[in-house]
C-alpha cells in the first residue's frame, strides 16, 4: 500500500465490566481510560444501555470526536451488550449476527477518505474456559458471515474472544486469514489483557489470567503499532482498575 496514500485509523477494543466491580468508584477511571484510547472505532463489551447509557457515557469523554454509537444487546444477560463507537469515516450499515449461547456479533460498513471502505465487526464470545468447541464454533460463524458480505478494502474483527492464543479460535481466525494487530506490531500477544488486578465482591475469577482480547485485520491494512491501554489502578488504591480487562489499542493504515 501507497504510505502517501494510506488512511491512518486508530483501532480499539475495551472489555468495560458494565456496572459491577466496584463501578462508582471506577467510572472516573473508567471515563479517563477510554479517553486516553483516541480511538476513531472501538469495539465495546459489557455495556448497560438502561439509563444512563455506558457508550454515552463514554462518547462524552471526547465529544468533539463526534462518536455515533451502535448496538447489539444480549437481551439474555442485559449486562452483556456491545456497542460500536463510531469517529471517523461515513457509517453505511449497521449488521447483527446473533450466536449460540445468546452471544452476538455486529459489523458496521465504514467509507472512509480516499474512496476506501472498512467493515468493523465487535464481538463477545461464550466465556466458560473449557468450552473451548463452543468459541471455535462462534468464530466460524462470525467468519461465515464475514464471508457473505459485501466486498471491502479491509475488516477488522474486535472483541473479547475469551480464547487464549493457543485455543482453537485463535486458530480458526489465522487460518481464515487474520493477522493479530498486537502481534504485528509487536512480535507477539500480550501475555495479559484479563485479570486486569481489580479486586470486588462481584469480580470474575473464572480461569487463568491470559491474552482474551484482540483486534484482528484481513485486507489492504496494516498494524503501525498496538498498545495496551487501561493497565493502571488509581495511585491510591492498587486494586482498583478501570475494568477487569486491559483494552487493546492498534494504530492501522488501510
Amino acid at each position: 500500500m501507497s504510505k502517501l496514500l494510506a488512511v491512518k485509523l486508530t483501532l480499539a477494543t475495551f472489555n468495560i465490566r458494565n456496572i459491577t466491580d466496584r463501578y462508582a468508584e471506577r467510572k472516573p477511571l473508567l471515563g479517563a481510560a477510554f479517553a486516553s484510547l483516541g480511538a476513531d472505532l472501538i469495539g465495546l463489551q459489557e455495556v448497560v444501555f438502561s439509563h444512563p447509557r455506558q457508550d454515552d457515557f463514554l462518547s462524552a469523554q471526547l465529544a468533539g470526536r463526534h462518536y455515533r454509537s451502535f448496538d447489539a444487546r444480549f437481551e439474555a444477560h442485559p449486562m452483556f451488550g456491545c456497542a460500536i463507537l463510531a469517529g471517523a469515516g461515513d457509517v453505511l450499515a449497521h449488521e447483527e449476527l446473533r450466536l449460540s449461547m445468546g452471544r452476538v456479533a455486529h459489523r458496521v460498513l465504514a467509507a472512509l477518505p480516499g474512496q476506501r471502505t472498512l467493515w468493523f465487526v465487535n464481538t463477545h464470545l461464550h466465556h466458560v474456559p473449557a468450552d473451548a468447541a463452543v468459541r471455535k464454533e462462534q468464530t466460524e460463524a462470525i467468519l461465515r458471515w464475514m464471508e457473505e458480505a459485501p466486498g471491502a478494502d479491509a475488516t477488522g474483527v474486535v472483541g473479547d474472544f475469551n480464547a487464549p492464543p493457543f485455543e482453537p479460535a485463535y486458530a480458526t481466525m489465522r487460518a481464515a486469514g487474520f493477522r493479530s494487530a498486537f502481534e504485528e506490531a509487536n512480535g507477539e500477544e500480550p501475555a495479559v489483557t484479563w485479570p486486569s488486578g481489580i479486586q470486588a465482591e462481584t469480580m470474575d475469577t473464572d480461569g487463568d489470567p491470559n491474552c482474551l482480547d484482540y483486534i484482528w485485520l484481513r485486507g489492504k491494512v496494516a498494524a503501525v503499532s498496538a498498545r495496551l491501554a487501561a493497565t493502571q489502578p488509581v495511585p491510591t488504591d492498587p486494586t482498583l482498575y478501570p475494568s477487569d480487562h486491559f483494552a487493546i489499542v492498534a494504530e492501522v493504515e488501510v
